[in-house]
């Protein structure tokens, strides 16, 4: 079967496009790792963020002109719209970065399992870690922040993802909160795959099991079926 353009184009661009995410993840996090950076370099990142939002643009507007249902398109696209369409939220624009994700499920296990698990060990790993990168660079020009270094902010996002929630950092912005939100939402999200998950695996082994312990008895019974079936054939015999 012929493949659509579409089709075409989404493989094609899926690599270079996941290579940009990675480069806006870097342009994003220098200045923010390191405040003290030269204006010249921290120009640049800005330049380089610029330049690969318009490069996702460019994708969007190419998958949307070689759609065959556009509207259709678009609907199953709104993150996608979402993140050309607010570049001036800082938190938002990091979700350029899910395109990472989709290039880590190619390169995962072909089934389902593997699939699923190759995204949340992704999802969780980009999601934490631009989450923090997010509220220390919203958090840290605040005098009530007390989150004011990346490990205080990693630690944040790590409890937060996993619903501990010590409370010895938080975010005092409202940046930082909308931040939170959303890391929250993401984490409930990934701990409830996490949960579904194991619950089929677990459910998978169970079955696995009872069918290896059940295989010898069911030999067992179809010998005693032969057996049966052959002293009534003898028997018949015997009539006669």
């Amino acid at each position: 079967m012929t493949e659509a353009p579409l089709e075409r184009w989404e493989r094609r661009s899926e690599w270079p496009l996941a290579g940009l995410a990675a480069a806006f993840l870097v342009a994003y996090a220098w200045p923010i790792l390191d405040p003290g950076l030269d204006p010249t370099y921290r120009q640049a990142c800005a330049v380089t963020m610029w330049v690969i939002w318009a490069a996702f643009a460019l994708d969007y507007a190419t998958r949307l002109f070689i759609a065959n249902d556009r509207q259709k398109f678009v609907r199953r696209n709104l993150l996608d719209l979402a993140v050309i369409v607010l570049p001036m939220l800082r938190p938002l624009r990091m979700l350029r970065l899910v395109l990472l994700l989709k290039v880590f499920n190619r390169a995962g296990a072909s089934g389902l399992r593997g699939r699923v698990g190759t995204y949340l060990g992704s999802g969780a790993l980009v999601l934490g870690v631009v989450a923090a990168l997010a509220v220390l660079d919203a958090e840290r020009s605040s005098e009530q922040a007390n989150i004011t270094t990346f490990g205080d902010a990693l630690w944040w996002a790590i409890t937060t993802m996993t619903t501990v929630g010590y409370g010895d950092q938080y975010p005092v912005t409202n940046t930082g909160r909308m931040v939170a939100a959303g890391l929250m939402l993401g984490g409930i999200a990934l701990l409830g795959t996490v949960t579904a998950l194991l619950a089929s695996w677990l459910a998978e082994r169970v079955a696995l099991e009872a069918e290896e312990a059940t295989e010898p008895l069911v030999a067992e019974i179809q010998a005693l079926r032969r057996e049966v079936d052959r002293l009534q054939t003898e028997a018949t015999h015997n009539t006669e």
